[in-house]
């Protein structure tokens, strides 16, 4: 077992190695936060013992095995256990008993998500869901990139329509229209502008709008 450091309200515990929970390990260590690692398999351990802050083998489902590794301390933790179903949910309900009040879990499928909301999981997230969705608007529409929150509400960039070119944001009126609102502006070899009523769009512009999911995706369906 790694040693201790003095524990910050920003660090997060990350349980279950696989593909979802190393990303979400390696970016919040990008962030800044220190994060330990808890996978029960000792060849994943050894492999990220060099990458994340702390990484322990340990039985995930014992609320005895979190006491012994303070897991309590964190502020939050993550589940990211997908294809054991079983290990998931009694992960879950061993955070809850030990006290962890903030706790994210990776769900498979609907079912699994709701047995995780009544076990103790604060938020369920649906990685693949989440990810099908988004391709395929990229697929199917104008979207270069496009991000949906749990409220409905969206953000996507997209390419400007072409009653919108060479015109102000005012003139164009596409909140009024719309229902969006335009963040902001990419032009070839510009920096990032944050739109502004006087903002003139011209041919190639790449928008940056929020609003609805449903008035998103209907903006950046316009030729």
């Amino acid at each position: 077992m790694a040693s201790k450091s003095p524990i910050r309200g920003d660090s997060v515990v990350v349980i279950g190695l696989g593909r979802f929970g190393t990303a979400v390990a390696e970016s919040l260590i990008r962030l800044g936060h220190e994060v330990l690692g808890i996978d029960e398999n000792a060849e994943t351990v050894q492999r990220w013992s060099d990458r994340l802050t702390h990484v322990v083998q340990a039985d995930s489902t014992s609320s005895e095995a979190l006491r012994q590794l303070g897991v309590k301390d964190f502020g939050r933790a993550v589940v990211g256990i997908g294809s054991d179903i079983e290990a998931s949910v009694l992960t879950v309900l061993a955070l809850e008993e030990v006290g962890v009040t903030d706790i994210w879990a990776k769900a498979t499928s609907a079912k699994h998500g709701s047995i995780l909301e009544r076990t103790g999981a604060h938020h369920v997230v649906y990685p693949e869901a989440a990810m099908g969705e988004r391709v395929a608007h990229l697929v199917t529409g104008k979207m270069m990139d496009f991000l949906e929150f749990d409220d409905g509400f969206a953000i996507a960039k997209t390419g400007a329509p072409r009653e919108a070119i060479g015109k102000t944001l005012s003139e164009s009126e596409l909140r009024t229209k719309y229902g969006v609102t335009v963040v902001g502006l990419k032009r070839t070899r510009n920096d990032f502008t944050y739109a502004k009523a006087d903002t003139i769009v011209e041919g190639g512009d790449i928008l940056i709008v929020s609003g609805t999911t449903e008035r998103v995706e209907k903006f950046a369906a316009l030729p």
